[in-house]
């Protein structure tokens, strides 16, 4: 049975948990608990959990109580199951079912798909594509967290993941990255040197059920991951090792995050999230390492701060490409975004920077024309087979999309990265927009992002001083 029957059979027991008012979002997390249970009896994995609380335990309860039996189910998984990351997984559960036959139906709905038609390696993909079913549900807002997997899958191809090394997302979500580059580690090195030499992966997530989402994927898919409940932009960070490879996205927005203090080891002090999530990934890339991370637009010529550590960037480490992503991609509309590539030490000699243009005279992108591999072809053979961005190239000229600045150049114009030179003819993305769905998006992302402004806006008033008055 192919990954994306399953994927749609589970989804379509979402109506019956829409019943009990059951969000996406909610429905993931609460299937992340369901069918952890239903695949752990597949691949032969029970022996991890605790007598009594198993797949055919649910599935041969016929007691009016099923609903009391399932809770405490989760409690004792949470509490006695052998393995740590089970445990994780269900720590402090909290069922969203409010009815034993809504959760009689979703349980007979998964017993009653051909499980035996799918092989081992398959369970992780198959989750994975039930998690890119939140990027469609709106009210959520869980699409503006969601990268595209074509986008994931290019940044990993570039970066060429290697047996041994420490690869890191500082803002993991559902762990799309890391599970990426494992598949990427894993169909290029031999079964033998992979288990001889396993990737360590690390990563840290702020929300709680989103972590549960990323230990379940990261389980599924045998990854030897280590991921940290807590926020990267506090003290939690400091829990973050320094790494070979870091790839990450970090969450739109201008405001971070929480009340609780931010890291003082950064730095540059600001109320930008991604400001300070691209000081994390610099100061924790080894000095060899590499680095990946999509910025939204304004990160590459923001004054004040944003200078200051647009300059601590280029200072410490080299940065050698910009990838200028189209309009679309994301669901949160009028985000702009890019992909900044670096590593960990800077070069000799005159540095260069070179920039990639897929945003100009691009078709729009979102739901109905989603972004592809194909799309990145001509990119990553421009871009070259040296993760470190040291292969030959050579620039296409003011009509082509792939040209180069130096630091030189880049310091006439006052450090700013915001560098476009092609007519964009394509007019604004949103005008072409039928699609109700798309409309709603555009129209929450927008408002989100006005939120998100004046928020960072009021937080940066609280904290500038009063001038000192004359007496």
């Amino acid at each position: 049975m192919k990954r994306e029957n399953v994927v749609q059979k589970v989804w379509e027991l979402c109506h019956i948990l829409r019943g009990d008012g059951v969000s996406y979002h909610q429905y993931i997390s609460e299937l992340t608990y369901l069918l952890f249970l239903k695949i752990a009896e597949e691949n032969k994995t029970e022996n991890l959990l605790p007598p009594g609380c198993r797949w055919n335990d649910l599935v041969t309860h016929q007691d009016d109580d099923l609903l009391e039996f399932y809770q405490l189910t989760l409690t004792q998984l949470g509490t006695s199951a052998q393995s740590e990351t089970i445990r994780s997984i269900y720590t402090f559960p909290t069922t969203v079912f409010s009815h034993s036959e809504n959760l009689r139906a979703v349980i007979d709905g998964i017993a009653d798909i051909a499980w035996g038609d799918v092989s081992s390696d398959r369970f992780g993909e198959i989750y994975e594509g039930l998690v890119e079913k939140i990027s469609q549900d709106v009210r959520s807002g869980a699409g503006q967290y969601f990268t595209p997997r074509a986008v994931v899958n290019m940044i990993v191809r570039v970066m060429k993941p290697k047996v041994g090394e420490r690869i890191q997302d500082p803002a993991v979500g559902s762990g799309g990255f890391l599970v990426a580059a494992d598949r990427f580690v894993r169909s290029n090195y031999s079964a033998a040197d992979y288990s001889k030499n396993p990737p360590k992966y690390q990563g840290a997530e702020i929300e709680k059920n989103t972590r549960r989402i990323c230990l379940m994927s990261t389980f599924l898919n045998d990854l030897d991951a280590e991921i940290i409940y807590g926020d990267a932009l506090t003290d939690d960070g400091k829990a973050l090792s320094q790494a070979d490879l870091i790839l990450a996205n970090p969450p739109f927005g201008s405001k971070a995050g929480s009340r609780r203090d931010a890291r003082a080891d950064l730095p540059y002090p600001s109320a930008n999230k991604q400001l300070l999530f691209l000081q994390h990934i610099y100061t924790k890339l080894d000095e060899n390492g590499r680095a990946a991370v999509v910025l939204p637009d304004s990160v590459l010529f923001d004054s004040g701060v944003g200078k200051l550590i647009r300059q601590d960037l280029l200072e410490r480490c080299r940065l050698h490409t910009i990838l200028r992503l189209p309009t679309g991609i994301f669901s949160s509309a009028g985000v702009k975004t890019n992909v900044l590539f670096f590593n960990g030490k800077r070069g000799e000699g005159q540095q260069e920077i070179w920039f990639y243009d897929l945003r100009a005279n691009m078709p729009s992108f979102g739901k109905t024309n989603i972004i592809t591999d194909k799309h990145f072809e001509e990119f990553e053979e421009l871009f070259g087979d040296d993760p470190l961005g040291g292969s030959d190239r050579k620039e296409q000229g003011q009509d082509g999309r792939w040209r180069k600045q130096t630091h030189e150049q880049i310091a006439e114009r006052g450090d700013n990265l915001d560098w476009s030179w092609l007519r964009d003819e394509s007019g604004d993305p949103e005008d072409g927009m039928s699609d109700p769905n798309e409309i709603a998006i555009a129209i929450m992302g927008h408002l989100r992002t006005a939120l998100d402004e004046i928020e960072a806006l009021s937080e940066e008033l609280e904290e500038t001083p009063e001038p000192e008055t004359s007496k």
